[in-house]
């Protein structure tokens, strides 16, 4: 369980770049999974950032471990694009007799 605070980016990395790989393999009920924990993650790195502080030099560290994070996340979106329209496409009709 991560205990200070640049921990909690490092495994939100961590997910993050799992998500990604699941996203390569087409694998999209692990990006699920993935995108499950980043999000109990970051609701646990909130609350820890009210009770912590990132030093000067773990701050430029969290820099860097959010641009790889956004990094990942570009590419998920690029991969995940195909499987969304193909997903959009099969339900259309079922999402219009719902509304």
């Amino acid at each position: 369980m991560p205990e200070m605070l640049i921990d909690y980016y490092k495994a939100i990395e961590s997910s993050s770049a799992r998500m990604l790989e699941a996203a390569r393999l087409k694998d999209w009920d692990e990006v699920m999974r993935c995108e499950g924990a980043c999000a109990v993650l970051i609701e646990q790195l909130r609350y820890q950032s009210r009770q912590q502080q990132l030093e000067p030099e773990q701050r430029k560290e969290k820099a860097r471990i959010m641009q790889r994070i956004l990094r990942n996340d570009a590419q998920i979106r690029i991969l995940a694009e195909p499987w969304m329209a193909q997903f959009e496409q099969r339900f259309e009709g079922q999402l219009q007799v719902m509304h």
